[in-house]
């Protein structure tokens, strides 16, 4: 049986082989090019791989109609299949690059992000121009550049699907994936922007909103649709995978939101209350704004979104949101999220081994330190 920490060295090691192909190319083209090889070989060392487990453990779910769900991927199977997850970990690592620069964010994984790394080459080097946009441009091209190795690597594995129906069925949901996770990034970038012109009573549909398109389906829905649709699942398997992964897509992202404002920078990799000097508009600030009065939320709205927020500031917006028991309520909204999630689960028509191996994954990602 494959089990998780091989699944994830094995995507590893694709990602790697995947990452030495193209250096040749760089090298070719140019030698200024090597930092294009370096920061994408940094970006995506490491990591959890949860799209790439969610993709392999789609996959065994579920069967062709009229076979036994679970069975054992052959080797021409599993070769597939780890190229659809090192994809779906290139398309993760290309949104993260443009997220960074959308959100200005200084970190990523503990190191600098990667425009940032590109501004700090710039003065370095003491080229011309200002340094900022140097690291922004060059920044989005190598993200383009992630989501153009991406499709390479999917492409190539889904041409291992065991028909021209499969393989569309994939291609089709790989395609939504993509649309969607797009549209979400700017329906967040609106948000930010927009929140003050926005009637108080619909800023937590809207915030919600945001999760599900920005993040709940790409991170859980979409990878077990994919690697489900790859094998030749059935409309019931697929439906029961998506009412199994979308609550749950949004407790992993409510998790996110919550280890954003309170999170141990050791551990996630990015100072704690990031995400209130970037001024994200999530579930949780939403709630925390429902719940103060004008003179508090007139407060809390100036400080939100200052990229300048000093330590004692950050405390004083994470007391206000534990006082206003936003808190308590995401955690609560987490819990009941897992919970349908796994009661999905429980009645689901897949294999008996995907179902457990999901239920702890599922339970992995929702009580989460990083």
């Amino acid at each position: 049986m494959m089990e998780s920490p091989r699944l994830v060295k094995l995507v590893d090691s694709r990602i790697n082989e995947f990452l030495v192909s193209r250096d040749s190319i760089l090298d070719r083209i140019a030698p200024e090019l090597a930092p294009f090889a370096r920061f994408s070989r940094d970006l995506l060392s490491g990591g959890k791989r949860f799209r790439a487990q969610f993709c392999y453990w789609g996959w065994r779910a579920v069967s062709p109609a009229g076979s036994t769900p679970g069975a054992v991927p052959t080797e021409a199977d599993l070769d597939a299949l780890i190229d659809l997850c090192a994809g779906l970990e290139l398309f993760h690592a290309a949104a993260l690059v443009h997220d960074d620069i959308i959100d200005n964010s200084d970190t990523r994984r503990g190191m600098p992000a990667v425009h940032r790394r590109f501004e700090s080459l710039h003065r370095e080097e003491d080229w011309r121009g200002p340094g900022r946009s140097f690291g922004e441009g060059s920044a989005i091209l190598l993200g383009d550049l992630l989501l153009a190795w991406s499709d390479e690597i999917i492409a190539r594995g889904i041409l291992g699907a065991p028909s021209l129906q499969t393989h569309v069925a994939a291609r089709e949901a790989i395609d939504t994936m993509r649309t969607e996770v797009t549209l979400g990034q700017y329906l967040d970038l609106l948000e930010e922007r927009a929140w003050a012109t926005v009637d108080a009573e619909r800023s937590l549909e809207r915030a919600e909103r945001v999760i599900v398109y920005k993040s709940a389906k790409y991170s859980v829905e979409a990878p077990l649709v994919i690697g489900a649709s790859l094998r030749g699942a059935t409309p019931a398997q697929l439906d029961s995978l998506r009412r199994f992964g979308l609550p749950l897509g949004i407790a992993f992202q409510l998790r996110d939101d919550v280890l954003g404002v309170f999170g141990d920078a050791e551990r996630t990799g990015k100072p704690s209350g990031d995400d209130l000097r970037e001024g994200k508009r999530t579930v949780l600030v939403s709630i925390t704004r429902s719940r103060l009065d004008g003179s508090s939320r007139r407060l809390f709205d100036e400080l939100i979104g200052d990229p300048d927020l000093d330590e004692e500031q950050i405390r004083m917006l994470q007391r206000t949101m534990v006082d206003a028991g936003a808190v308590t309520e995401v955690e609560m909204m987490i819990a009941g999220r897992l919970r349908a999630a796994l009661e999905e689960l429980e009645r689901s028509p897949l294999g008996d081994t995907a179902r457990t191996e999901l239920a702890s994954l599922a339970r992995t990602i929702t009580d989460r330190q990083s």
